[in-house]
C-alpha cells in the first residue's frame, strides 16, 4: 500500500536547458555537413577528366569547356567508347566481358572514377584549382 507522501509527481523529463543543448548540438552537426559544401562552391575548381590506359595518360579533358557531346574511341585488348558532355563523362560502350565500366554511369564530380579492368582503362575526374601566377598592383 502506498502512502500519499511517497507518490512523486511525474513532469517533463527535459528542462529548458536540456532542450537548448540538444538543439545547439543538432545545429552544429547540420552546419558541419552543409558549410563545407557551400564554401567549396565558391572556389574556382575546374573539372578535368583524366583518361588512362594502364599507366599512360591518353587524354585530359576540361569538362567545363566542352561545347557539345563528343565520343572518344580507344582500342587495345578491348575497345571502349567514351562519351563526353559538358560537365560529365562516361564509358558508353565496351566489348569487355562484364561491362561494369558501362554500368557505372556518369561521372560528374571531382573524385568520381570508372574503371574497365579487362582493358586497363580508367577515367577519373580531378578538381584543378585556377591559380594566379602573378600579382597586380
Amino acid at each position: 500500500m502506498l502512502k500519499k507522501g511517497n507518490i512523486s509527481k511525474q513532469g517533463n523529463i527535459f528542462k529548458k536547458g536540456d532542450v537548448f543543448l540538444v538543439t545547439f548540438i543538432l545545429l552544429l552537426a547540420l552546419a558541419g555537413i552543409l558549410l563545407p559544401e557551400a564554401f567549396s562552391r565558391g572556389a574556382n575548381i575546374r573539372k578535368v577528366a583524366v583518361i588512362r590506359q594502364g599507366n599512360k595518360i591518353i587524354k585530359e579533358v576540361d569538362l567545363d569547356e566542352i561545347k557539345g557531346p563528343e565520343r572518344l574511341e580507344i582500342s587495345g585488348d578491348y575497345r571502349v567508347v567514351i562519351l563526353i558532355e559538358k560537365g560529365r563523362i562516361r564509358f558508353e560502350e565496351s566489348n569487355c566481358p562484364d561491362k561494369v565500366c558501362v554500368k557505372t554511369g556518369w561521372l560528374e564530380k571531382p573524385g568520381d572514377t570508372a574503371v574497365c579492368l579487362p582493358g586497363r582503362f580508367m577515367i577519373k575526374i580531378e578538381g584543378k584549382k585556377d591559380e594566379v601566377d602573378g600579382v597586380t598592383y
